[in-house]
């Protein structure tokens, strides 16, 4: 609701919102947020007269695309998961088509309507490893040291911050230089538990715009295994630890993660074991070349560098059939 219309695109919301697991004042009125969202996705399609509608999940996109799906209007969904969301579930019926990012999702939805495009994601971070030497000179990085790249997302993300905490006089005593980008909920409390001579060795960020540089400069990454992250790192070619959020629905990120380690291009540690287990994975991995020469092998080649494209390319078919 902040960055569409600061892009310069105006915006309508819908009052509704997923349904919890347990009973609350939010599930009680379910109800009255579906049917009042139905009834204004109604009058947006009626005014606005869409040739096609897309959705990519989230919980408004269920009345819209029902309603547009119902007067007719060709409909397309991304599903940016491995397991997709109940909005998705939802919707796969009435949908025309169906962008994924993974495979073997023709267990959710019907194999006809499925065309695998992979997730769109910022195109800076192609070919990064073309950035190396750009990458540690922006950092002041030295280069026969290796380097670990830390991150949880804007908001950051707890048991990897306190993993690392815990950890990190093991770390730096093994020569590891740390690219950390706390979120900005953590920022400062990490900060002030650092001191200046551990700081000597690592860049720590609230948030990190240029990403296709720390990318180029890491040998390892430790991330959440978001959708966006996972498609990102896969561009990037990165051996990566995913230590895969346990508060999300489905525990989709597990799923994102596994769906890499599978196929022996990623590893992964839980949540729960990050505290004990992270910082010995990571050194493992980072002392490892040919580990992580066979990691970034195998995540490139699920990246799908023009997904952006292919699923305007669908779009196009839709309006155009």
């Amino acid at each position: 609701m902040e960055k569409v219309p600061q892009s310069g695109y105006p915006i309508e919301g819908l009052w509704i919102s997923g349904i919890q697991r347990r009973l609350t004042a939010d599930n009680l009125s379910f109800p009255l947020k579906l049917l009042t969202s139905l009834n204004k996705a109604g009058k947006i399609i009626k005014k606005f007269k869409p040739d096609v509608a897309v959705g990519v999940g989230g919980y408004a996109s269920g009345p819209l695309l029902y309603r547009a799906a119902g007067k007719g209007i060709p409909c397309l969904i991304q599903e940016q998961n491995s397991y997709p969301g109940i909005t998705n579930k939802l919707l796969a019926r009435r949908v025309d088509k169906i962008c994924v990012a993974h495979d073997k999702m023709d267990r959710f939805f019907p194999a006809e309507k499925i065309v695998f495009t992979g997730n769109p994601v910022r195109k800076d971070i192609i070919s990064v490893e073309s950035k190396k030497q750009q990458a540690l000179s922006f950092f002041q990085l030295d280069i026969n040291k290796p380097v670990l790249f830390i991150m949880g997302g804007s908001l950051g993300a707890r048991t990897i911050n306190e993993s690392i905490l815990a950890n990190l006089d093991q770390l730096l005593a093994a020569g590891v230089q740390i690219i950390w980008q706390t979120g900005r909920v953590y920022f400062e409390d990490i900060k002030k538990q650092l001191s200046s001579d551990q700081l000597k060795n690592i860049r720590l960020y609230e948030f990190l715009k240029e990403m296709d540089m720390a990318y180029a400069a890491a040998e390892v990454v430790i991330s959440r295994a978001g959708a966006l992250s996972v498609s990102e790192l896969a561009l990037a070619q990165q051996p990566v630890i995913f230590i895969p959020s346990p508060n999300v629905t489905e525990d989709h990120q597990t799923k994102n993660a596994m769906a890499l380690v599978e196929k022996d291009a990623a590893r992964i540690v839980a949540d729960k074991d990050a505290k004990e287990k992270l910082a010995e994975e990571a050194l493992k991995l980072l002392h490892n070349k040919e580990e992580q020469s066979r990691l970034r092998k195998n995540i490139a080649a699920i990246a799908k560098p023009n997904a952006a494209t292919e699923i305007v390319e669908e779009i196009i078919k839709l309006i155009n059939q």
